[in-house]
């Protein structure tokens, strides 16, 4: 289980983003079999009515409020049923994800497992908090892409914040881990658990309607060195502490160089150059070799502003092995 760390909002205040290590099982493969209704003139696939958790210390039996062709949604008994946002939003992120990155498996619906945990909860209910993804190759959740949140019952009412955030951030954990083939994020040596997240949250909001979200998300990552300059230094498993990832490395190539299609390309060139099932990090400069990539650019310059003294003579010669061992990343060296 996940706990949660903090971004400052523009009032001051501190609000949760589930982060810190996601666990994962190991990689397998099945097929699940299903009973499918007609929708009008489109056949969808109807997932089970409950589903019985049996994942980490979860054990409760959820049952499923919504469905349709890009999502199934799980509530636990604590959960509101009032609570119908996520139908929409949640969907239309879903189907973001797959036209900007593409499959993932077999699969064309994200299962989506929301906790409600009540006031004064007891450890054991408190236990439900934070969130975690599972990609569809992953046995512990029934070989389904899905994500599980829980949250305060009151604060998945309305969807500001953490009730719309923590889904899309885990997403990205799904993206990062399962784009194009693979079956690992071996980017999470560079970024932990995750800088990227920050980027990925704001690019789907920005394409799902919810530009004030992703307003938000941009005024407190612009502000943030100023306001609190521990948060990159305290950033769950990044390995540059104290590096503004967000500002200067994703932010200038998000902007520059294709916005969500450029983020896709990076996992695509990852794919197309690793093997899918390699298990180690990147290095830094494998990372801005993969990335350049990416861009079409030579990302050196961007990678002294973003990663200072970090971006010294070992990640110099990282970068350089990095072309020689990957010379089908095509840019201006």
């Amino acid at each position: 289980m996940r706990s949660l760390t903090v971004l400052i909002t523009a009032g001051g205040l501190l609000t949760g983003l589930c982060l810190a290590g996601c666990k994962k099982s190991v990689r397998k493969t099945n097929s699940i079999t299903t009973t499918s209704t007609s929708t009008g003139s489109v056949v969808v696939s109807m997932p089970p009515a409950t589903w019985q958790e049996h994942w980490f210390a979860h054990n409760k039996l959820l049952s499923r409020v919504y469905y349709n062709a890009n999502l199934a949604l799980y509530f636990d008994s604590g959960m509101d049923t009032a609570v119908v946002w996520p139908r929409k939003q949640l969907s239309d992120a879903w189907v973001y994800i797959k036209k900007t990155y593409g499959a993932f498996g077999d699969s064309t619906r994200l299962y989506v497992v929301m906790h409600g945990i009540p006031p004064n909860a007891d450890p054991i209910e408190n236990g439900y908090g934070g969130g975690h993804p599972s990609p569809y190759y992953d046995a512990s959740h029934d070989y389904r892409n899905t994500i599980d949140c829980g949250l305060g019952v009151v604060e998945w009412t309305t969807p500001t914040g953490d009730p719309i955030r923590e889904p899309v951030h885990e997403m990205g954990h799904i993206v990062a881990s399962a784009s194009y083939g693979a079956v690992h994020d071996v980017s999470s040596s560079i970024w932990g658990d995750s800088k990227f997240a920050e980027i990925f949250m704001y690019d789907v909001l920005m394409n799902i309607g919810r530009q004030d979200e992703a307003a938000a998300i941009y005024q407190q990552l612009s502000t943030v060195q100023a306001t609190d300059p521990d948060y990159n230094i305290n950033y769950p498993g990044v390995a540059y502490p104290g590096a503004d990832f967000f500002m200067n490395w994703f932010y200038p190539i998000y902007s520059k160089y294709g916005k969500g299609a450029v983020l896709a390309r990076y996992f695509n060139e990852l794919a197309t150059n690793l093997p899918h099932d390699r298990s180690d990090g990147l290095n830094l400069g494998e990372f801005v070799h993969f990335f350049s990539g990416a861009a079409g650019v030579n990302l050196s310059a961007q990678a002294k502003i973003a990663f200072g003294d970090y971006w010294n003579t070992t990640a110099l010669q990282q970068l350089k092995e990095a072309q020689e061992d990957y010379p089908k990343v095509k840019y201006n060296y």
